[in-house]
């Protein structure tokens, strides 16, 4: 789903620090039990006779506000000779102190028990830490090298698996606050598999309640998505310390999740690797890995720097992170991992969600990036209209891949190539690109009548381009069954329980979620009675009496059933028909290996 943080480390970085750090941390675990964390912070160096420190808003990667100052308690600051600081609160997340050494000893507790990629977990299995919820901050030493001691639990085995660099046994350093907020840590009595690329090594962390036998296997798997990722660029990225983690928790008491970073990526899930979760799992292995280049490394302006005290918002998150659900999939199939059909059946829901769903009227694929703040992870208690208003910018991003990638292969290119140059102008370059910036390389690429009228169609405007012609040059069959009807909201129980679709025949009777359907035609409905199987034998103009409650009151409508619009992706030989050779080719070159 998933802010992160572009910096340019500077000159020397690499390099152990020998002066003091402006700001060090120690954090233990003692009442781990009970989801607690210790924490004390020493910051130096402090000119301003007033000085703030704060916890943050958000978190890389998530563009909502969450607030974490509501899990910190016991605050207690001192300059540093031990006394005892007045603070004041000019706002919920932030302190003010006076008074002064130059030093601020700040300590508190943190109540954390919700792993994911944005939140932080504390229990007798791990300490799971994404840095924005765990520690405060100077905002004044933002550009100051950051050191943070982990006092471990040797008792629980626990190890230290993060992308920070590690100065001595406990210790790491980040060379700034953007990288520190940036690099998750986990530590647990976790395994590690790990194998050199080109000079740089791959580990991969996991903590779960598995076998080794297991973690083996998937392995193997996660090495084959890395290798057709690095095909698709050409090389991997230069990993800041030659290395790149995936911090997996495959565990029942965390979240599932998954959150890229620089160097590293946060997975979480409740399925373990054994029967068909290796396979599940693998989806989320790859949509983050595609990152080191799509996000981390090819960044938005928008996203410039990360603000980690406001709502972050970008225009262009249907290309950072639509364009890299596209290869996710992809990649698997071209590892292997998943079959062409297989492929193509996981694709159909997507493709229906985002060409049949009305969202596309209301907003083009730019706005839709807009609403990330309110939907990504984001809170609210009021009841909102997204089932016809918003349109996934993964999904809708995704299929805008799907379309480029076989609109250019019409033309003997491919996407995989615009990628590249997309990465050797702003990845390799750390470059921050605006969208014109993708228009105008998608133009030096390809020709700029064809660019301008991509974007000019489907970015700025909500168009759904050819895919019946664009499907069958690969040998991929796309139909629509004329005899199946829909309702146009889903009915659980007799009660409806979304937002009945804009113009949807459920729409047009003008039901509503949370009616209740007491008869259907001549069928009195209990909670034993499938709606949907009445639905599912009609024909398309059926007209159907329907009484239903709201508010307590009886009422009385007719459904109109109109022809499903959802559509069906297959291959040819699925159907029956012949695939050509040239067809066989372009197909074998879109979804084959590239290693």
């Amino acid at each position: 789903m998933k802010g992160i943080i572009h910096f340019i480390i500077v000159i020397g970085a690499c390099q152990l620090s020998i002066a003091q750090p402006s700001t060090a941390y120690t954090i233990s675990f003692e009442n781990a039990v009970h989801h607690e964390a210790e924490i004390s912070a020493t910051f130096t160096n402090l000119k301003e006779e007033v000085v703030e420190f704060r916890m943050a808003r958000t978190s890389p990667g998530r563009y909502a506000l969450h607030e974490f100052v509501k899990n910190v308690y016991n605050v207690k600051a001192t300059d540093g000779k031990g006394n005892i600081l007045n603070t004041s609160r000019p706002d919920p997340y932030s302190w003010h102190v006076s008074g002064h050494d130059g030093t601020l000893n700040v300590s508190y507790t943190l109540f954390a028990n919700h792993g994911d990629g944005t939140y932080a977990q504390i229990d007798e299995t791990h300490a799971h830490l994404n840095i924005p919820p765990t520690f405060m901050y100077v905002p004044g030493l933002a550009a100051d090298e950051i050191h943070v001691t982990f006092d471990v639990r040797e008792d629980l085995n626990w190890k230290i698996a993060t992308q920070l660099e590690k100065v001595s046994d406990d210790t790491y350093r980040a060379p700034n606050f953007q990288y520190f907020m940036d690099s998750p840590v986990e530590i647990s009595d976790h395994d590690v598999r790990s194998f050199e690329l080109d000079g740089q090594k791959i580990n991969f962390v996991l903590h779960h309640n598995g076998s080794d036998e297991e973690l083996d296997s998937y392995f193997g798997k996660v090495k084959r998505i890395v290798l057709q990722q690095k095909g698709i660029f050409g090389e991997l990225p230069k990993f800041d310390y030659g290395e790149y983690s995936f911090l997996a928790c495959y565990l029942p008491n965390v979240t599932g999740d998954a959150m890229e970073h620089r160097n590293s990526t946060v997975l979480t899930t409740t399925r373990s690797l054994a029967n068909e979760g290796m396979s599940r799992n693998l989806g989320s292995v790859s949509h983050e890995f595609i990152h080191v280049w799509n996000v981390e490394r090819i960044r938005p302006q928008s996203l410039e720097p990360f603000d980690f005290s406001a709502a972050d918002m970008s225009g262009e998150l249907w290309f950072a992170e639509g364009f890299t659900n596209y290869y996710s999939g992809l990649t698997r199939c071209r590892a292997g991992l998943i079959g062409k059909e297989d492929y193509l059946e996981g694709m159909t829901g997507t493709f229906n969600y985002v060409w049949n769903f009305p969202g596309r009227r209301f907003y083009n694929p730019i706005e839709m990036s807009y609403q990330a703040p309110f939907v990504d992870a984001a809170k609210a208690v009021d009841q909102h209209n997204r089932d016809n208003t918003f349109i996934s910018y993964y999904s809708y991003g995704q299929m805008l891949g799907l379309a480029l990638d076989l609109s250019l292969r019409e033309l003997g290119l491919n996407l995989d190539d615009y990628m590249k140059l997309v990465w050797s102008r702003f990845g390799k370059t750390e470059k921050p690109y605006t969208i014109q910036d993708l228009q105008n390389t998608l133009n030096d690429y390809v020709g700029k009548d064809f660019g301008d009228w991509f974007f000019n169609n489907y970015i700025h405007k909500s168009e759904m381009p050819d895919f019946k012609r664009l499907f069958e040059r690969v040998g991929v069959t796309l139909t629509q069954d004329a005899n199946k009807v829909y309702f146009g909201a889903i009915v659980e129980k007799g009660i409806i329980t979304s937002n009945p679709r804009i113009d949807s025949p459920a729409y047009i009777a003008g039901l509503e979620k949370g009616d209740k359907i007491i008869e259907a035609g001549k069928t009195i409905f209990n909670e034993f009675l499938d709606f949907n199987k009445i639905v599912s034998a009609a024909k398309p103009g059926y007209k159907l009496d329907v009484v239903f409650e709201r508010f307590g009151l009886r009422k009385e409508t007719i459904v109109i059933f109109k022809k499903d619009p959802a559509y069906t992706i297959s291959l040819f030989e699925e159907n029956g028909l012949d695939l050509t050779v040239k067809q066989e080719i372009a197909r074998a070159e879109w979804l084959d290996s590239k290693e």
